[in-house]
């Protein structure tokens, strides 16, 4: 079992508590901050019987190495992981239309934590990345996700052409977005339930990742750039699916 961590950030903390007070071993915050923001926190620590450490500053930012941790920090046992072998159980209980955001290849911890907080905010089912080059849940990808990593289940899988086919039999309909493809997204059916994969900034999905979608399809780009950042870009294609959805 891996060794607990720091998660730290306004946001990320209050959502631990908030869903899964469980798995908090330590709290302490700023010395001499008392606010709205630090008074919910401690309300909800208080509440859970919690204990509450005042630290100086100097002393938080070395115990996370990091001095944007907003005078709040918690210690966590580490979450639960989930494979491939938990997407059937995670589907189930969005039976009707799941919706589900693939990121092949993301690697910035910014930008994972950027799509954590799109899907978050978009309903989605789960995160789905492969274990291989691509960003893990550090406390940078937390801070980023402001909460959104408590909340949706990050999926790692180890073969990640595989678990999309695994997703196909399972009713899912896999789209990929690419520069090349001819369909627009606004084109695209998107209210049943649906995969939605996302290349790398730069490079996009890797072949295999390609060739197995059911579907290609791409933002329209009238400006200089040829391609939008990949938490842009899934926000943008997330929230037509929702605008589809809402009929």
């Amino acid at each position: 079992m891996s060794s607990p961590y720091y998660i730290f950030g306004l946001h990320s903390v209050q959502a631990i508590l908030e869903h899964h007070p469980e798995r908090v071993i330590e709290l302490a915050v700023l010395q001499g901050r008392d606010d709205h923001r630090i008074d919910q926190i401690l309300s909800l620590a208080a509440r859970m019987g919690l204990s509450v450490q005042r630290m100086k500053r100097k002393v938080l930012d070395e115990r996370v190495n990091d001095t944007h941790h907003q005078g709040v920090i918690a210690k966590v046992k580490t979450a639960p992981m989930f494979t491939e072998r938990d997407l059937p159980e995670l589907l189930k209980v969005h039976h009707q239309a799941p919706l589900l955001l693939v990121l092949d290849g993301v690697t910035d911890p910014h930008n994972l934590g950027a799509c954590l907080r799109n899907a978050d905010a978009a309903g989605a089912v789960a995160v789905i990345v492969p274990k291989d080059k691509s960003a893990s849940l550090s406390a940078v990808v937390r801070k980023v996700a402001v909460g959104a990593a408590e909340t949706v289940p990050f999926v790692s899988v180890t073969n990640l052409t595989r678990c999309l086919k695994e997703l196909q039999e399972l009713g899912i309909w896999v789209v990929g977005t690419a520069g090349e493809a001819e369909q627009l997204i606004y084109d695209c059916k998107l209210t049943g339930p649906l995969a939605l994969v996302m290349g790398a900034e730069g490079k996009g999905m890797r072949r295999l990742t390609k060739e197995t979608c059911d579907e290609l399809v791409k933002l329209p780009m009238s400006g200089s750039v040829s391609s939008l950042n990949v938490s842009v870009a899934a926000g943008i294609s997330l929230f037509e699916a929702v605008r589809q959805r809402r009929g």
